[in-house]
């Protein structure tokens, strides 16, 4: 094998000997790509089709050993690296130009114990994968909205789902972490073991290693719950809202609920009510009669349904390789002027396959001490996500201008925060939007964490929390 250019950290260009790498090749149990390797641009692909980057080489990990050994690979080479789960986040920090690309896409195991309601998933799993185990046993935990995100970078970055009211975030699930740290070695975090190591993987993203296996907590869950979602016309949009808010104001803790604006698959711009009601049948259907008797409605599905289907609710409205620009804020409050200026905005939307959602919090994850994780602003009721997808490269700037617009007119209801799972890059938020994910007190905290186990910041593709 010819020696490698390979870029480093820093942006600049190394060499890295062809024997080494060879050495590398021949140890490892996955798959070692370059860019002329059968597979290379599959491996590289992600969901956010305007990512288009080529990796100097790709690991696709086989388990944690694989992991291991790429880390201390561009360790001793000082490389430039990107981790890939799910491959599902919008920043696209999942995959480098140059560099080291450390895929653990083919990491998907998850194994349940049905006894002690615990399931431990590897770091590549989805969350369709994690669901396929566990509800065989009519178990769950907080997971994703869309089947193929990642379990790894849901719950690194905090983990909202649908059953966030009644048992709290992904990462408020956790019980342990397997993690290769900076320095090449594999630990375990838990609370009794290298505990501010797992305080820090709650909410703290990728900066402090590269986690090969999650432990979570399951609770019962379906097998079917009473859910979907009711369209109708947008001209009936600030009633829809308006009902709904007053829903969920009052809604039991085991109703999961969201709203948005949009197109619907008619085409006519539309309103759509989704909820998702994990308990008795009979109560979840009365509960959400009040969202389908407007009249008019142009789709309604909500039914007795097996929650394995409700995990894949958006999964057509949110295709691998549309491009994809986010804003997002959390809102205290949704009065009648919030909900004007969401449906101007979907008016004015340039693009049809763009969406904005509010996300409806509260019960168990506000009871959660703001202390026990790195996920911060509990307080907040709802979650604002502007989700901008569109084709076409040409209109790129029309679209993203069009989210930046509705994120900006929106800002006098938002409340401190942003949700660090729908951050963009730091170039697109600002240097100070990271910070703002984690609340006053807690990023110093971080800080000295990521220097006491990645002091070179080996780990800055992400949401980066630099070391001092």
């Amino acid at each position: 094998m010819d020696n490698l250019d390979m870029a480093t950290r820093e942006g600049s260009i190394t060499t890295v000997p062809g024997a080494a790498a060879e050495a590398l090749a021949g140890n490892l149990r996955g798959e070692f790509l370059l860019p002329t390797s059968p597979g290379y641009d599959t491996a590289r692909d992600i969901w956010n089709g305007m990512i288009d980057r080529r990796p100097g080489m790709i690991l696709r990990c086989a388990g944690a050993s694989d992991v291991v050994a790429a880390v201390r690979f561009a360790r001793e080479y000082d490389l430039l690296v990107a981790v890939k789960g799910g491959g599902h986040n919008v920043a696209g920090n999942a995959v480098c130009d140059g560099g080291l690309m450390i895929d653990l896409s083919a990491m998907r195991g998850v194994h349940a114990d049905p006894a002690a309601r615990r399931a431990r998933a590897q770091g590549g799993a989805t969350w369709a994968d994690f669901d396929a185990e566990t509800q065989l046993y009519g178990l769950g935990t907080t997971g994703g909205l869309i089947s193929g995100t990642g379990v790894a970078g849901l719950t690194l970055g905090g983990g909202i789902g649908w059953l966030a009211r009644a048992h709290g975030l992904a990462c408020d699930n956790l019980v342990s972490v397997d993690v290769v740290t900076a320095n090449g070695n594999l630990v375990t975090a838990s609370e009794a073991e290298n505990g501010e190591l797992f305080w820090g993987l709650k909410g703290g993203g990728g900066n402090f290693g590269i986690a090969t296996s999650f432990e979570f907590d399951l609770h019962p869950v379906g097998p079917e719950v009473f859910g979907g979602m009711v369209v109708y016309p947008l001209k009936q949009a600030r009633d829809a809202l308006a009902r709904f808010r007053e829903l969920m104001a009052e809604a039991p803790e085991q109703l999961g609920g969201m709203c948005a604006v949009g197109t619907a698959p008619d085409g006519q711009r539309a309103v759509f009510l989704i909820g998702v009601y994990n308990g008795d049948l009979v109560e979840g259907e009365a509960l959400l009669t009040p969202l389908r008797r407007m009249g008019g409605a142009i789709i309604d599905n909500m039914a007795r349904t097996p929650y394995r289907v409700i995990q894949t609710l958006f999964d057509a409205g949110a295709p691998h390789g549309l491009r994809y620009y986010w804003k997002s804020s959390f809102l205290d409050a949704l009065p009648d002027e919030a909900l004007d200026i969401v449906i101007e905005q979907c008016r004015r939307c340039p693009s049809v396959k763009s969406k904005i959602f509010i996300e409806c919090l509260g019960g168990a994850f506000a009871r959660v001490p703001r202390e026990a994780t790195v996920f911060d602003h509990r307080q907040a009721f709802h979650n604002l996500l502007i989700i901008g997808a569109w084709e076409d490269a040409a209109t790129d700037e029309a679209n993203r201008a069009w989210a930046r617009e509705t994120w900006d007119v929106m800002q006098p209801h938002a409340s401190e925060g942003v949700y660090m799972n729908y951050l963009g890059t730091e170039a697109d938020e600002g240097a100070n939007r990271v910070p703002d994910a984690y609340g006053p007190g807690k990023f110093d905290r971080l800080v000295a964490l990521k220097t006491r186990y990645d002091p070179a910041n080996l780990f800055r593709m992400n949401q980066n929390i630099r070391p001092a």
